[in-house]
């Protein structure tokens, strides 16, 4: 398996209604946070997350997360 690309240091915040999305793992997706399908053959598969209620997200860019897609600070310390 492949480690994940750093896609960005520090969060993509973003206002979302409720539905499902899928948060690329991988960082190698051109359409960041959301998978495009380049994960393929990395053994990184994307994450489905569920919003259930329209609110600011603040996913993931650094893909070292220890909360899934969401930010948790680590990109501080990359």
């Amino acid at each position: 398996m492949s480690e994940p690309q750093i896609a960005q240091k520090g969060p993509y915040v973003q206002d979302c209604e409720p539905g499902k999305y899928y948060w690329c793992a991988c960082g190698r997706s051109s359409k960041q946070p959301f998978c495009d399908g380049s994960h393929k053959g990395t053994g990184i598969t994307p994450k489905m997350v569920e919003i259930d209620s329209r609110r600011k997200v603040a996913w993931c860019g650094c893909k070292q997360s220890d909360n899934g897609a969401f930010c948790d600070g680590t990109h501080r310390s990359l």
